[in-house]
């Protein structure tokens, strides 16, 4: 898809990715000044030392010892701490002390996923907008690895980049696209409102990714239906394995020299050619020739669509972290397979679980917004089978969906009107991770009656009643006019043969009918890559796009233009 640009940002050194005998005590990078603690659990803290040294953690009055193992590795557990707004500081004993400052106590979200989740804060916030020192974020540096990693990268000072990425942030919410997650952080906003507890934000994600490249080999393993993944890892050649270098500083010191050396110069030779060029036309004299880079790029040295890669460099070194939920927005590169997706997105879901060793905690993830061309035709588009596949995890303890059909953009895959899809999240987030009670999703198909030529049509969730609606208003765009009829509907009988249908609310129902089909059978809603559809519950939330038959369509997976 030509907006998945998986163009490596800045990657460096990786400060611990095997064990070495040293006298101080040395922590992963996800710890630091500024970051947020999760509150009401075990809280584990853990890092390096020399073995059978002895470590203490501390944090207020809460405190924990234990020894690093033979390998030189420990952990600690803190009892459960409350939320504090004040800030403390969090300290670490063994040989040496090493201290975090400006540590809160709150509510810590993982935000995952590829690039509409990675699509930045500064691309749709408001020189205005103030940023909350209450909300904390972390942006895990892009990575790629074929065995599960210790630690995240960072960004030394001495490698003189101009970024803040790789460390807890408090007032430049930093990330690789425009900032930091608009989606997550928007996100934490809303979860402040209804918690009014600091948030940390987690930020995992990189564009153009694969739910396969953010799911660990183990777990893939334990289902049969994705053994094609794990058979395909294991097959990899060595020249495959060479795109996976261990040492990222390699990279980023060829970018910064061809930087300096190469594109600097080539691009102020280009502006005087540019002018030269101009001169000789008005002339009439030929052309000067044009200038040539020194050298050319260097090869970006990774491969993120491989198998359990991003789970191995930017998911594993977070482990055992703990934290609140995840918000997961990804889907776009497995929409070549949707039914697949069905299988290996809750896959995902239950790996991460495991690994965590935190228990069911919530999962929250966006249903993929329409985009392409405007079709309801299953043979030519695969997004309605890959947002059918993403619903297949609700039937997972502690999950829920945003949806996301009505805020899409036909041209750009990254629609700019996250706003709506961050609300969303959080109402799931109210209801789901803080047991409150709230509309939290839209109409959801529940049953079907055929009444003559009639399929009336039952709904759950849907709050104070059901309602045709237009699509949410998109900030400084012109507003949209209130639909005159319901619209996204379709009835096919039993020769599979679909046609548009007229749609009616009747109540908590809806009556769908067509004059070619007199024996209906099957009804589906918003079925498409850009399916039109208009039908929410009061509270403003729009109804899932739902199927009710299984009938396999002519080409299933097949991929997107």
């Amino acid at each position: 898809m030509k907006d998945l640009n998986i163009g490596l940002i800045a990657l460096v050194v990786l400060s611990v990715s095997s064990f070495e005998l040293r006298a101080d005590v040395k922590m992963p990078n996800i710890f630091g000044d500024h970051m947020v603690i999760q509150q009401d659990v075990k809280v584990p803290v853990w890092g390096w030392a020399d073995a059978g040294e002895e470590v203490t953690v501390t944090l207020g009055e809460k405190s924990a010892r234990t020894k690093a193992d033979a390998n030189g590795k420990w952990r600690a557990d803190l009892d459960k701490i409350s939320s504090t707004a004040e800030p403390q500081t969090l300290v670490i004993t063994g040989k040496n002390t090493v201290k975090f400052e400006d540590v809160l106590v709150g509510d810590v979200w993982i935000c995952s996923g590829q690039s509409n989740m990675e699509y930045g804060y500064q691309n749709i916030a408001k020189k205005a907008d103030v940023v909350d020192p209450q909300i904390r974020t972390f942006c895990v540096l892009r990575s790629a690895a074929l065995t599960p990693l210790d630690d995240t990268y960072f960004i030394p000072k001495e490698i003189g980049l101009d970024t803040e990425m790789g460390h807890w942030q408090k007032e430049n919410p930093a990330g690789p696209w425009g900032g930091f997650s608009a989606v997550g952080y928007l996100f934490g906003k809303e979860i402040r409102r209804i918690t009014n507890k600091p948030v940390g934000l987690i930020g995992s994600y990189w564009g153009g990714t694969p739910a396969q490249a953010w799911t660990s080999l183990s777990g893939l393993e334990k289902e049969p239906a994705l053994s094609n993944y794990v058979e395909g890892f294991k097959k990899m050649t060595d020249e495959q394995k060479k795109k996976f270098p261990v040492k990222w500083i390699d990279y980023v010191s060829a970018m910064k020299k061809w930087d300096k050396e190469s594109r600097g110069p080539y691009e102020k030779s280009k502006r005087e050619w540019e002018v030269a060029a101009k001169k000789a036309k008005e002339a009439g004299q030929p052309e000067p020739p044009q200038p040539k880079e020194a050298f050319p790029r260097p090869a970006n040295p990774g491969n993120v669509g491989t198998t359990t890669s991003l789970f191995n460099g930017m998911i594993n070194p977070l482990m055992p972290f703990a934290i609140k939920g995840v918000v997961w927005y990804q889907g776009e590169s497995n929409s070549y397979n949707g039914k697949e997706y069905g299988i290996l997105f809750p896959n995902l879901i239950k790996d991460w679980r495991e690994k965590w060793g935190q228990g069911d905690f919530p999962f929250l993830f966006v249903q993929i917004a329409a985009y392409g061309p405007s079709t309801s035709d299953p043979t030519r588009g695969s997004w309605a089978l890959l947002r059918d596949g993403q619903s297949k995890a609700l039937a997972l303890p502690n999950t829920a969906m945003a949806v996301a059909i009505d805020v899409g953009d036909r041209k750009d895959i990254h629609p700019k009107n996250k706003i709506p899809v961050a609300q969303r999240l959080a109402l799931a987030a109210k209801y789901v991770a803080y047991g409150q009670e709230a509309v939290y999703i839209g109409p959801t198909y529940d049953s079907m009656k055929a009444e003559g030529k009639n399929m009336r049509l039952a709904f759950k969730n849907i709050g104070t009643g059901l309602i045709m609606s237009a699509a949410p208003q998109i900030p400084g765009a012109p507003a949209v006019s209130a639909p005159a009829e319901l619209a996204g509907f379709e009835i096919a009988g039993a020769d599979k043969k679909w046609f548009v249908a007229k749609a009616v609310i009747d109540g908590s129902s809806v009556l769908v009918s067509c004059d070619q089909v007199a024996d209906p059978v099957a009804v589906r809603y918003a079925w498409g890559d850009f399916p039109q559809c208009n039908l929410y519950n009061k509270e403003g939330l729009p109804a899932i796009p739902f199927r009710t038959d299984d009938w396999e369509p002519k080409s299933a997976f097949a991929t997107p233009e």
